[in-house]
């Protein structure tokens, strides 16, 4: 598509821009839902399904990215299946950004045993993931665990690069589609949450807004790189970044809705001040309760 030598430098620069901004936006929305539960001292409003799927996902998408990058056996496997386009289309702040990322979903998801952060636990907290999410959890690590086995008993060690038969780069295949079944289903209880409540009190938007942002630089990235390569099949060689981005970018999308459009743009000043259930003072000496400041407390 780029002929030109000028212009084929020109789009691998905004290629590389896209990569870190991109890197930079999505590491940047896994700080503002710990900081919120840091402040507000609990989790309440947001879901254990999302942080715990997140710790599996990234962990495939971290391994994978790695793989694809310094594994001489998978590369030489890639490109055995993929001739007319042989370089995967995975960049170095791809990993940067799944190792990172997977350190704060585990941060995230140790809030919710409050007593590691010194925090009250109330007992209206949900702390344990539902059985779909568990299923999905060890389903996954079940799958992973039934192709490398193949992979070694049927695939010759999985060391040959002729594209045919159980090969490493199968299970690494395998661990892009668990981080992308993992990323479809573990929006679905926090958007399912968020509408019983009728609110997003405890959900950070701002990781939402950067996240968004980040999906739409990684797609650009993509589409760049598979452009230089003139050959979309970059596109389905690397299924994982174009599935994440999609999928993120449709239930950003949706979060948005249920914020600014659904349930109005939360206001969590009595939350801040400790909750709906700080008392003001009144006239006379007595005290009553604050008057509702979102919809969660209208009853």
């Amino acid at each position: 598509m780029f002929t030109d030598p000028g212009n084929q430098q020109l789009a691998a620069a905004v290629s590389r821009s896209c990569g870190w901004l991109y890197f930079l936006a999505c590491s940047l929305s896994f700080y503002p839902q710990p900081l919120l539960n840091h402040r507000r001292r609990t989790t309440q409003g947001l879901t254990p399904d999302f942080p715990l799927l997140n710790v599996l996902g990234f962990t495939c998408y971290t391994v994978s990215t790695a793989a694809f990058l310094y594994s001489p056996t998978v590369k030489a496997q890639y490109a055995a299946r993929h001739p007319a386009s042989p370089e995967p289309t995975v960049r170095f702040n791809d990993l940067a950004f799944g190792a990172h990322a997977l350190v704060l979903c585990v941060v995230t998801y140790s809030q919710f045993w409050p007593r590691l952060w010194g925090w009250k636990a109330p007992s209206d907290v949900v702390r344990h993931a539902n059985r779909v999410t568990l299923g999905l959890l060890w389903g996954g690590i079940l799958g992973i665990a039934t192709i490398t086995v193949m992979v070694v008993v049927r695939g010759e060690d999985g060391r040959s690069s002729n594209g045919a038969g159980w090969e490493w780069i199968d299970v690494i295949y395998s661990l892009t589609y668990i981080k992308l079944l993992l990323t479809i289903f573990k929006y679905i209880p926090q958007a399912l949450s968020n509408s019983r409540r009728q609110s997003t009190v405890g959900w950070s938007i701002v990781q939402v807004l950067l996240d968004f942002t980040g999906g739409i630089l990684s797609l650009l990235q993509l589409v760049i790189d598979s452009a230089l390569q003139a050959d979309w099949s970059g596109l389905t060689g690397n299924p994982v970044k174009l599935g994440l981005a999609n999928i993120s970018l449709a239930f950003d999308m949706v979060f948005m809705t249920q914020h600014y459009v659904l349930y109005g743009a939360v206001e969590e000043r009595g939350e801040r001040e400790g909750g709906s259930k700080h008392m003001a003072l009144a006239q006379g000496g007595e005290r009553r309760p604050l008057l509702p400041t979102t919809r969660e407390s209208v009853p």
